[in-house]
């Protein structure tokens, strides 16, 4: 009787070839995972404390400054815990190209509902 081991140079016991698909980066460790959990809340308590500070409320920079956090927050939720960034490179210009046009758009939406001007 014989046994098949198809765990890859990974440790990966799927028997996929990540190596072929482009995956050769190491998943994170459980390091990694709480100091991205920090950040993302360092960022939710920046993007609160702003709220209550009138000055910024009531500038013309207060929603694209929570734009921008909220932004930095979802691409570091997309390229840690959902893994993105030790896919194949295939997947994260599928993500990117759509993520920019998303944000072309949002930019002309704040410029169109004068959220965002130039002077």
């Amino acid at each position: 009787m014989s046994h098949d081991n198809s765990h890859d140079s990974h440790g990966h016991g799927d028997g996929v070839d990540h190596a072929a698909m482009g995956i050769t980066k190491e998943h994170p460790t459980w390091s990694t995972y709480w100091k991205v959990a920090v950040i993302l809340t360092l960022i939710t308590v920046v993007e609160v404390w702003i709220y209550y500070i009138p000055s910024i409320r009531d500038s013309s920079f207060f929603v694209p400054m929570l734009l921008i956090m909220s932004a930095v927050k979802f691409v570091t939720v997309i390229l840690f815990y959902m893994h993105l960034r030790y896919d194949h490179r295939l997947f994260r210009i599928l993500f990117t190209g759509p993520l920019i046009i998303a944000g072309f758009t949002m930019i002309g939406l704040m410029f169109l509902f004068g959220k965002l001007s130039l002077i």
